[in-house]
């Protein structure tokens, strides 16, 4: 069994995933746009150049995306990407690039629970959780 996040964007879909792709060092294993998919023909020129689906891979884990295709847009809710690590360093610098051109929600800073942890919105509108499992050292 495998369970993995599936984003949503409202037409760059491609370029969050080249952007995801960047920031946890990871390769883009798969994305098909509308015109190169069977459906080619039955999506409506509204569609044309969306993403249907990528997939990238990050070390053993997959993120998973399309833009929004056949629905109106929203904006996520709810629901809040979390990705933990064990070096401080990377923790805080994949916090920082999430974060840059998006909104701090809460800063990456030591907690009770873990020695770094922040959250935040990226600038596309995805919701994370950056966590640090690194015992504390207090």
């Amino acid at each position: 069994m495998d369970m993995n996040p599936y984003l949503t964007f409202p037409g760059n879909c491609a370029e969050a995933m080249d952007f995801y792709a960047e920031v946890f060092g990871g390769h883009i294993e798969f994305i098909q746009k509308t015109g190169d998919s069977p459906m080619a023909g039955k999506m409506g020129p509204e569609n044309d150049g969306k993403i249907l689906h990528a997939r990238l891979r990050i070390g053993e884990l997959t993120l998973m995306a399309s833009d929004a295709i056949g629905m109106p847009y929203e904006p996520p809710r709810g629901i809040t990407v979390q990705i933990s690590f064990d070096d401080m360093e990377k923790a805080r610098r994949v916090f920082r690039r999430l974060a840059k051109h998006g909104e701090t929600v809460m800063e990456f800073a030591p907690t009770f629970w873990a020695a770094g942890f922040g959250m935040c919105r990226d600038r596309y509108g995805i919701p994370w959780m950056v966590n640090c499992d690194t015992v504390r050292e207090d």
